[in-house]
């Protein structure tokens, strides 16, 4: 995983501007996702990240700039990349294996066809004995699982995750990074990932967008130069405390 000048860049965000009536919430906003790149943006409360995620999932347009996804195009255009938000909005009326093979249906696969597709990554995503649970029998963690791989069955190649993790307990969240890392090297996907924690963005990413207060620009970019495998000895070491320090004094 590394910079994007060796990968092919999937998501180029250019100079994007947003505003909602005389709220503005996005000034000359640009950012870069290469392939098998993890990229996360942190900055204040209500500065616009969301805002940035609802823009590249087309579910908004821009006011001005453009939002490119594998060299075309997409300002407005919904159902290339996947989303996922905080909660799980698993349907508690389905069981794991129909809540995650939903994106199947609704692409036209048979019952049938999409629950097989689905049920063969259960045990990628620790889900595996699972199939047949119902949302309300989980614990916090486990959903998050099951809307992680319901996410990934949308779009495999671009994920968009909005604090995935920020309902969860301290120990509950710290495991869930560890184990989304270890999801992510084997489903080689490219991920945007929101988050309020900065040594949660530290930890997973190759890159961070630093945003300032809405209206947000990009304050400052940082390269995590920190090698994978990452592991809990990892936030003990010298260039994660200096990279946590840098950030905490842009705050």
């Amino acid at each position: 995983m590394g910079e994007e000048k060796n990968s092919k860049i999937l998501i180029e965000a250019r100079n994007l501007n947003k505003s909602f009536g005389s709220l503005y919430t996005l000034e000359d906003v640009s950012l870069v996702l290469a392939k098998q790149q993890f990229v996360s943006i942190i900055g204040p409360s209500g500065c616009g990240k969301s805002t940035l995620f609802d823009i590249i999932a087309g579910l908004e347009k821009p006011d001005s700039g453009d939002v490119f996804i594998d060299g075309e195009k997409y300002n407005g255009r919904t159902g290339r990349v996947s989303y996922m938000h905080q909660k799980d909005l698993l349907f508690p009326w389905n069981n794991i294996c129909a809540n995650v093979s939903l994106p199947l249906r609704i692409k036209g696969k048979s019952k049938k066809e999409a629950e097989n597709t689905a049920r063969a990554l259960f045990s990628v995503f620790g889900l595996e004995g699972f199939e047949k649970s119902y949302p309300g029998q989980l614990s916090g963690g486990m959903r998050q699982r099951a809307a992680l791989l319901r996410t990934y069955l949308f779009a495999d190649d671009i994920m968009l995750l909005d604090e995935p993790f920020g309902s969860l307990d301290a120990i509950t969240r710290h495991n869930m990074q560890l184990w989304l890392l270890e999801i992510w090297e084997k489903i080689n996907a490219s991920v945007l990932f929101i988050t309020h924690d900065i040594d949660e963005a530290i930890f997973l990413s190759d890159r961070i967008y630093l945003l300032s207060k809405r209206p947000a620009i990009v304050k400052e970019v940082f390269d995590i130069n920190i090698p994978r495998p990452r592991d809990n000895k990892t936030i003990t070491s010298d260039v994660f405390t200096r990279t946590k320090e840098k950030i905490l004094n842009l705050l």
